[in-house]
């Protein structure tokens, strides 16, 4: 994304949520988060912001994880395209930061 796309998170609910991972298909966005064990699909908000030929998502943690187990890689969340507002296939990026590993690597990389 260009310094000119940036999308405004300042007035969105909760705080801005780094990400191990996402990926997408015509019609899933899938992303793994961070968890101390109890982290659900309902305490990680999705918000879209829609520009000219794209779609920007945004998560943002809107109830925080206090259980005591946490997961070396985060917790596996999906929203069907439908569930985002998003036709299929549409051309998304992603407005989080991406948390490394220990061993320096995204969540996938060797």
């Amino acid at each position: 994304m260009t310094s000119d796309q940036a999308v405004r998170t300042v007035d969105m609910p909760g705080q801005l949520e780094p990400i191990h991972a996402a990926a997408f298909t015509r019609d899933t966005a899938v992303f793994w988060v961070s968890s101390n064990g109890c982290t659900g699909k309902e305490d990680v908000k999705p918000f879209i912001t829609r520009l000219r030929d794209s779609a920007v998502i945004t998560l943002r943690r809107v109830d925080e994880d206090r259980c005591t187990t946490p997961r070396a890689d985060g917790v596996q969340l999906q929203w069907s395209f439908e569930e985002l507002g998003l036709p299929p296939g549409a051309d998304v990026t992603v407005n989080n930061p991406y948390m490394m590993r220990q061993d320096g690597n995204p969540k996938g990389a060797s």
